[in-house]
């Protein structure tokens, strides 16, 4: 009887370890988040009336179900997001679709030409606000895109690759020669300075090394067509749009760049194209060293945008794919403090401002920061800094709601326990500038109090907490 029973054991055993994971099931959708004409355009010190919208802007949505659990993935063509935003999206989806909040990853892209979805002018740093018009019609578009694509699951396999584009991104924080260093809106002297110019002949090198790399997680039906592709690149963003246009930059650009390359891309339903902001925050478009002829509107946005889809593209030919995925995801709120700011740096912020009035219509950068240090001075201790981790098979995502440095994108690939892993910034939330304890020293524009808006060691707590996160979905 033991020996039957050992046996029947046996067998069961086997056929439990021989039973396929449930099928994915993939579903994406695109809901258009473009804002009126004459809403402020923000990107630069001075918001401006939008005047014409060159291409519309969209939440792209992509919803994976591994048979347990679904998660959402939302890419907006925005500068970024205040977390009420995100917030208040992911309970409409969570509402709607039975998709929990913690399950939703909401980023925006970081184009300079679209309208303000972070909060009031001039920004508050609070971690919650009562959304605008314009934000709360947002939030409500992003849940009705996620509620599309989740109509639109479908059997599906799932691929991860990766190409390197090393030509699009450049560090544009730089060492000068001794003595060329201006100074900046405090009075202080930095050790590196953001965009030196191109061509200056003080530059000596450049303070970092940004990542080159396209990770991309591509979707579609079983050996057919494809249903989605989504991709991460650390490329601030391009620019070079037309006067007041609304545009969502070569991000934008990079989706219809990569739909058109698809076979049957605009058939029912039509194929998703997403790019997804990696960590640029160090980085952007500009070759310092040896800069190009100046280019007409558009044109340079759309030659990256081109070059990137095909690069993308040629790659899909190749992938290694797979029917199951399975999903889990981690979210916490960290309790990061706003930065400090210390009693002479408060008086020299009330003096400017007291003895330099704002001149209507001017850049004026040491105004500018007298504003933003003494609303930094009376911010509340602490904010609640999203994070989150989301495990798609053998993929691991992380995020951050800052615009982060690319070395912190670098050292998440290298320390994390996926070997397929990358960072997307930007998401749900918007925190600034977010330079590791080594730019701290160096000083520069993204150091600066009132550009950046959290501790000195908020990059390694947030890095603490994401690979933490890594390693408990790996343990599953």
């Amino acid at each position: 009887m033991r020996c039957i029973l050992f046996s029947f054991l046996i067998v069961v055993g086997i056929q439990a370890a021989d039973v396929p994971s449930a099928p994915l099931r993939a579903g994406a959708a695109t809901s258009n988040i473009t804002p009126p004409i004459g809403g402020e355009i923000v990107g630069g010190f001075l918001p401006f009336p939008s005047a014409h919208i060159h291409d519309e802007l969209h939440a792209r949505c992509l919803v994976l179900d591994d048979g347990k659990t679904k998660i959402a993935l939302v890419v907006c063509d925005l500068l970024g997001l205040h977390r009420s935003v995100s917030v208040e999206a992911r309970k409409m989806i969570e509402e709607a679709t039975g998709i929990p909040a913690a399950n939703v990853l909401i980023s925006g892209t970081h184009t300079h030409s679209a309208t303000n979805a972070l909060g009031g002018n001039p920004r508050t740093y609070d971690s919650d606000m009562a959304l605008t018009e314009y934000q709360s019609f947002v939030a409500r578009r992003i849940a009705d895109g996620v509620r599309r694509a989740v109509n639109l699951l479908r059997p599906a396999e799932i691929a991860f690759g990766q190409v390197d584009a090393p030509e699009h991104v450049h560090i544009r924080r730089w060492f000068l020669k001794e003595g060329t260093m201006p100074p900046n809106p405090f009075g202080k002297i930095d050790k590196v300075k953001m965009n030196p110019g191109a061509g200056n002949p003080n530059l000596v090198e450049p303070a970092g090394k940004p990542d080159p790399t396209v990770s991309f997680i591509a979707v579609r039906e079983p050996g057919g067509r494809m249903i989605a592709v989504y991709s991460a690149y650390s490329l601030h963003y391009v620019g070079g749009v037309g006067t007041a246009h609304i545009s969502a930059d070569y991000y934008g650009m990079y989706c219809e760049a990569l739909k058109r390359l698809q076979k049957d891309a605009v058939e029912d339903p039509p194929f998703v194209a997403m790019m997804a902001n990696g960590t640029s925050g160090d980085a952007n478009n500009i070759n310092f060293l040896n800069p190009g002829p100046k280019k007409a509107a558009y044109e340079q946005m759309r030659y990256v945008a081109e070059d990137v889809a095909g690069k993308v593209n040629g790659a899909l030919a190749n992938m290694s794919w797979q029917t199951s995925a399975p999903l889990a995801t981690r979210y916490r709120e960290l309790g990061i403090a706003w930065r400090s700011i210390d009693a002479d740096l408060l008086k020299w912020a009330k003096d400017t401002e007291a003895n330099a009035p704002r001149i209507q219509g001017k850049a004026d950068l040491p105004n500018a920061y007298a504003g933003r240090v003494q609303r930094l001075a009376a911010a509340s201790p602490e904010t609640k800094a999203p994070v989150q981790l989301l495990r798609i098979g053998d993929i691991c995502i992380g995020t951050t709601p800052c615009e982060t440095f690319a070395e912190t994108g670098r050292e998440f690939k290298e320390r994390s326990p996926f070997a397929k892993s990358f960072m997307v910034e930007l998401a749900h939330g918007y925190y600034g500038y977010m330079p590791t304890p080594r730019h701290f020293e160096l000083g520069g524009y993204e150091t600066w109090p009132g550009t950046n808006n959290l501790e000195p060691q908020a990059s390694v707590k947030m890095m603490d907490a994401l690979l933490e996160m890594a390693a408990e979905v790996k343990a599953e």
